[in-house]
């Protein structure tokens, strides 16, 4: 059931209202995709792994205990920060469309009319997509 014209018109002026009073968060939500974040944050950590065998070596050959522990820890907190984004990024394999998808804007392109099956998890599924589901089931319980 699509959202009526008020619906519609109150989505509009929370996504204005959104855009107009935190541009930063409104512009990374319309640039990045989830691929694009967990391949920053490997590269990210990769570059903070190098650093961290260059701080060991360091200790190493300074003799310094502490300096070498402390090049250790950077190297096995940067591994296990980009372990994690490559795991979150092949997370779901069976669905690459999901991961592609780019966040267009803030818009109500369908009229809040789903797109896609209903069979889906709720992990699948979206903040407002649950949202308009929960608002159907309390206008039809008469709420």
């Amino acid at each position: 059931m699509p959202l009526s014209e008020e619906e519609l018109r109150l989505l509009e002026q929370m996504e204005r209202a959104l855009s107009e009073e935190d541009p930063k968060f409104a512009s990374t939500l319309r640039g990045t995709t989830v691929r694009q974040v967990a391949r920053r944050r490997a590269v990210l950590a990769g570059v903070a792994f190098l650093v961290g065998i260059a701080v060991l070596m360091t200790g190493a050959i300074m003799a310094q205990i502490p300096v070498g522990v402390i090049g250790f820890v950077i190297m096995l907190a940067s591994a296990t920060w980009g372990l994690t984004a490559l795991r979150g990024q092949s997370a779901n394999p069976d669905a690459p469309a999901a991961k592609e998808t780019k966040h267009t804007g803030f818009s109500v392109v369908d009229g809040g009319k789903k797109s896609r099956s209903r069979s889906r998890s709720h992990s699948d599924t979206s903040f407002m997509e649950r949202m308009e589901e929960r608002w159907r089931r309390r206008r039809d319980q008469g709420f």
